[in-house]
Formats: C-alpha cells, structure tokens, sequence
C-alpha cells in the first residue's frame, strides 16, 4: 500500500540531527522506526492519509520523544496536506510536553536551512514557507479549544487523568483536511483511563473485532495477558525494538534498582494494575535471616508510623551494622471494632522499653496525631525526630532506597509475619513528583503502617550509616 512515509523518512535523515550523547549525528530513524513511519503515513487510493489517529506504544529509552520532533518538524515545514499548519505538541503537565517541543527546536536550530524559514520562540515555532505554527499545551494548563490544530502530538497519554484535553485538541481539528492525532506514549496501570481505553480499542481494531481504518495502532510491548519473566534479558530485547542503541549494563541495573511494576511498565511497556504488589513475588522472604536477631545493647534506629483509631500503629527497628529489620510492635484495629482507638500508653511504654534494651540513635516518627503522646517522650529525654510520612521529599528516596535494599540483599529481617503482610499490602504510587508506597485505596483495611514504619527506620539507618552525626531536627509539637 502506497504511503507517505518514505518522504518523511527522507527529510528526517536530511534535515535533522541527534541531540545528547550522539549530538550532532544525523537522524537515521532505525528500521523499526521507518516501518512505523510507512504505517502511521500510509495513504488511501485517493492519496489523502488513512489514518486521523494514532496510537504508537513504545518503552522508555527508545527515542520517543525524538521521532515524535522529528514529525513535528516535518508537518511544520514539509507537508503539504494542510495550509497554514497548526501542529501541537500536548502532554499531562507543562514539563512533559515541553520535551518533546525543546528536542524540535533544538533540531531546528542546528541546522541552518531550517532556521533560515523558522522562527524560534519560546513557547512556538513559526514557519515563514508554510505559514504554519508549532505550540506547546498541557493538561494543567487548562483546555485547548480554538486551536483548530492539523496535527496534535500526545506524549505519554498514560499521566493524563482524564480525556479533556484530548478531546478539545482532536474535536477542534474537525474542519482540517488530513488531521492526525499521533498519541506516543508508554503504558499505564489502569485499563479504564483514558490511555486504556484507547489501547483496548486499538487491540480490536489490530485483531479485526473492529472495522476502522482511520484508526492505527502499533504497539511495541506485551500483550496485557501475557505472561513474560521481566527480568530475562531476551525478554527485554524482545520488547525493546531500539535495542540496539539501548546501553545493556544501565538496563540490567534498572532492572534490580526499579519497582517490578515500574520496570514492566517504563522499560517493557507492560501494563500493570493498582493493585499490582510493590515488591516482586518473593524477594521479602529471599532476604529473611533468623538466626542472627536483634540483640539487647544492639545500635539501631526505630522507625514510627501510627494511627489514632480505626488503622493501625507499628514500631519497627533497623541494626546500623547489617540493616536487620525487626518488628518491634504492632497495634491493629479488630476488624469488627470501628470504634477502636490506639492505647496511646502502650506504644509510649513499648518506645521507653525500645530505648532501655537497645541502643537506639534516634526514634524517627510521623507526628500526626500522636503530638502529644511524642512531646511526652521528649520531654522523658528520649531521642524524638520528627519524619512526616506525608512528605514526599522523605518518602520518594526512602521507597527507593528500601526497594534497592531488598532487590541487592542489602537489608534482612526477623520473618516477621505481620511485617511481611503490611508490605504485602503496599502499593506503589507514581506521579510526576516519584513513586511511593501507600494504600490501594484511603479507606482501604489492608493495614500498611509497618511496611510504612520498615521504610523509615531503613532510611534514617542509611543515613546513621552514611554520615557520623546526621543532622536531625527534634520534634516540636
């Protein structure tokens, strides 16, 4: 079938460069590339393009947001299907959508015949020879509508919370004559978002359950229901069609370093679920060491995460010298008590105790609701440090830390059962501001204020670990 593709492909080798480690270096697209480019540009017997959507699903490191500048570029300054062009380049956030638009004018700026017609601003690209414009918008921003947009480019579509924004820009170029709306992104974990959706459609229309040719799909990644090991190499090669260029060692680290659903999802392109476990099947137990328990007069730090009623309440200790973990103590709400409340005087005297057995650097504790009960400890004398849980700025590298700790065996524990079932409980949280654990859902009974507890005490050990004197901040109520 006829297709516009190797035109694109011939003005991207031409005109356009890489950026990075290989700056400078003209654009080849790799094989995979081009026959995405033959696929997305293929043209009807009228010669008009088949497609007014795409859906193109690839893993991170495979040059996503390249490609995606470079056919910007091309609809900016080449074709000829519309007059007057209005390319836009649309994302979740501002940050996100600015990658892709600050690749296109890097591009544009190396080469000296494109910037001879192109003029670069900040937030808009102007092209004197086609009258076309190239802009930047992003959901946060707030809706899109009159722009009346003859490409739209939507990068990783799975940040997006809703479909707003995609139906404003893809609604809006209704009077064009050739639009196309390429959305380029990598999975996510909920197949009833707004990417899921779109993914499921395209699964029917790529097994022919659906009759649409205006609507193209490629998808470089497992099926949702296929059984893969993601941590067998030939399994990345296999997902990754950019392999080539991918550097091995740095995969091979992410693969230990990276929550199991985050490396299926970034760097395999696998979707996942919500509820999907934070750690891999396993690796809690892989890393349980009982012949080697705490001991009274052992250096540690206690970690702290309590609830004031209806949740739970745990105390959780981690050795300096081999990051053992032991649960310490644990109050849980029965299950058929909605009126329970934490007896704030037992967890007081299990800290005391804590204190005279081992010697405890510091008792590290999420203030909330527990104010008083901790400003009580520290007028006592005891070692009090305040570690908000619900800051992102302690709980994103404490995650990580903790998840690197067990993946390297870096870290054991006591084999605790209800420790292990907290973790169990755990889910992991993305977003733009990094990934952290927390409740499948806010009101969820899967109680996880040890596993919660486990991270804190492990962080501030590290820190113990890392520096002398670490600097610390006694609570103030």
């Amino acid at each position: 079938m006829a297709s516009q593709g190797p035109q694109v492909v011939d003005f991207i080798k031409t005109f356009l460069t890489l950026g990075g480690s290989y700056a400078g270096q003209p654009f080849v697209p790799l094989p995979w590339m081009e026959e995405a480019i033959d696929d997305i540009y293929t043209l009807k017997p009228d010669g008009t393009r088949k497609h007014r959507t795409y859906l193109l699903g690839v893993p991170r490191k495979n040059a996503k947001s390249t490609i995606a500048a470079g056919l910007a570029i091309y609809h900016l300054i080449v074709d000829t299907a519309d007059p007057n062009p209005v390319i836009i380049s649309a994302a979740g956030d501002r940050k996100q959508a600015k990658l892709v638009f600050d690749e296109a004018k890097r591009m544009i700026l190396a080469d000296p015949d494109l910037t001879s017609i192109c003029q670069v601003f900040r937030d808009e690209i102007r092209c004197s020879k086609t009258g076309g414009v190239y802009k930047v918008v992003s959901a946060d921003a707030g809706l899109a509508h009159g722009l009346n947009p003859s490409i739209v480019i939507v990068d990783e579509y799975h940040v997006h919370k809703n479909d707003e924004l995609f139906v404003a820009l893809t609604t809006g170029s209704a009077t064009r004559r050739q639009p196309l709306t390429l959305v380029i992104t990598t999975a996510g974990f909920n197949l009833d978002s707004p990417l899921g959706l779109l993914y499921q459609y395209g699964r029917r229309v790529e097994s022919g359950e659906v009759d649409d040719p205006t609507f193209g799909f490629r998808w470089y990644g497992p099926h949702e229901d296929e059984e893969f090991d993601p941590y067998d190499p030939e399994v990345w090669r296999r997902f990754n069609p950019s392999w080539e260029i991918i550097n091995e060692d740095e995969f091979a680290s992410a693969s230990k370093t990276t929550p199991e659903s985050q490396f299926i999802r970034y760097r395999l392109n696998g979707w996942t679920t919500a509820e999907s476990a934070w750690l891999p099947h396993g690796a809690w137990d892989a890393v349980a060491k009982v012949d080697d328990p705490l001991k009274p007069g052992d250096e540690v730090v206690l970690g702290f995460d309590g609830a004031w009623k209806g949740d739970s309440t745990a105390l959780v200790a981690c050795r300096l010298r081999d990051f053992h973990i032991a649960l310490v103590g644990l109050w849980e709400a029965p299950l058929d008590d909605p009126h329970w409340r934490t007896p704030a005087e037992e967890v007081k005297d299990a800290i005391r105790e804590a204190c005279r057995t081992y010697q405890v650097r510091e008792v590290a504790c999420d203030p909330y609701r527990f104010e008083q009960a901790l400003m009580d400890l520290v007028e006592e004398g005891f070692p009090i440090v305040e570690y908000p849980t619900s800051s992102l700025a302690r709980m994103v590298p404490a995650t990580h830390v903790f998840y690197e700790g067990v993946m390297d065996k870096k870290l054991s524990h006591d084999g605790n059962p209800a420790l292990a079932r907290h973790l169990g409980n755990a889910i992991l949280k993305e977003d733009n501001r990094g990934a952290r654990i927390t409740k499948e859902y806010r009101a969820s009974r899967k109680h996880i204020d040890a596993a919660v507890a486990a991270l804190v005490a492990h962080h501030r050990a590290r820190t113990w670990a890392e520096e002398e004197s670490p600097t610390t901040q006694l609570i103030v109520i």
